[in-house]
């Protein structure tokens, strides 16, 4: 138990950046956390953390270390679960996911996954590029659209529509397209992934469109509010949209024609080794993304 606890330490301040803020994390002294974590390190013969006046931060052994840490440390949280009366969730759940499906879908749906699990708490990270995800310790991913790693642990959560959206003032000021073809001559907004290739499909007839972005964002929610603002076309999931549609602020184009729809997946970094809290929401957004959300405001 010494041993747990001075890995959990150490990954309290690997987190935290702060030797005093992991102690009260632990409920030990400052003291007593600097001994401890002294004492990892010695007798890894190795340093863990550097030291500067404004923050305590991994080296590059110790960021090797922290990986191996926290999966000894959920691996451990799991054991305990599996032995509790009940089926309440505890420790830590690290979660990512893009910002757009964060705001409009997944964290509004999170309150009742609480009520649930009261005792298991969350760390949200909001982010629209790639990322190490084992590096950054995360438990599940929600990833929209193809996976890149088709070999990769994964679980179909949703499928949704895409549509072609602009403001009414960039419809009145430019025309709305016709065609597919004729995005060519309109201002188009990419996301993140950068590149854009639009396929549409009518009557067994499909056309891919390789387009030129006016303006790209790398966050899928700031290209949707550069929409509202007049500033071009974008291309998005119609789940997150009925608001915009419903009070005017955006509107369909090309609606005789349809988009591939994109797939929603629960992507488990540690594959076999994936915590149960990881795999419990997952099957709680399952279940809950069919069903669409109250608009309000």
């Amino acid at each position: 138990m010494k041993d747990f606890l001075s890995l959990r330490l150490y990954s309290r301040v690997a987190r935290l950046g702060s030797i005093s803020a992991a102690a009260r994390d632990c409920g030990l002294s400052q003291s007593q956390a600097s001994r401890i974590v002294a004492d990892l390190e010695a007798s890894l013969g190795a340093r863990l953390l550097s030291r500067t006046t404004r923050a305590v931060v991994p080296t590059e052994a110790g960021n090797e270390f922290l990986i191996r840490v926290e999966a000894i440390l959920d691996a451990v949280e799991d054991a305990q679960q599996s032995v509790r009366e009940g089926s309440e969730l505890h420790g830590t759940l690290r979660i990512s996911m893009p910002s757009t499906i964060g705001y409009r879908e997944i964290i509004p749906r999170l309150p009742a996954f609480t009520v649930l699990h009261p005792a298991l708490r969350m760390q949200v990270l909001l982010e629209d590029q790639r990322q190490n995800l084992v590096r950054d310790a995360v438990d599940i991913a929600i990833r929209i659209g193809k996976l890149d790693d088709a070999g990769a642990t994964a679980q179909l959560l949703a499928s949704f529509p895409r549509a072609i959206l602009a403001a009414r003032s960039y419809v009145d000021r430019a025309g709305a397209p016709a065609s597919p073809k004729d995005l060519a001559n309109h201002r188009i907004i990419g996301g993140p992934s950068g590149s854009i290739g639009w396929t549409f499909e009518r009557a067994g007839q499909a056309v891919t469109m390789d387009l030129q972005p006016y303006m790209t964002i790398n966050d899928n929610e700031g290209a949707v509010t550069a929409a509202i603002a007049g500033l071009g076309i974008c291309s998005t999931p119609m789940c997150s949209r009925r608001k915009e549609l419903d009070d005017g602020s955006l509107v369909e184009l090309l609606t005789e024609w349809q988009r591939p729809s994109v797939d929603v997946h629960a992507y488990f970094p540690l594959g076999r080794g994936t915590r149960l809290a990881a795999r419990s929401l997952a099957t709680f957004l399952k279940a809950e993304l069919v069903r669409p959300l109250p608009l309000s405001g």
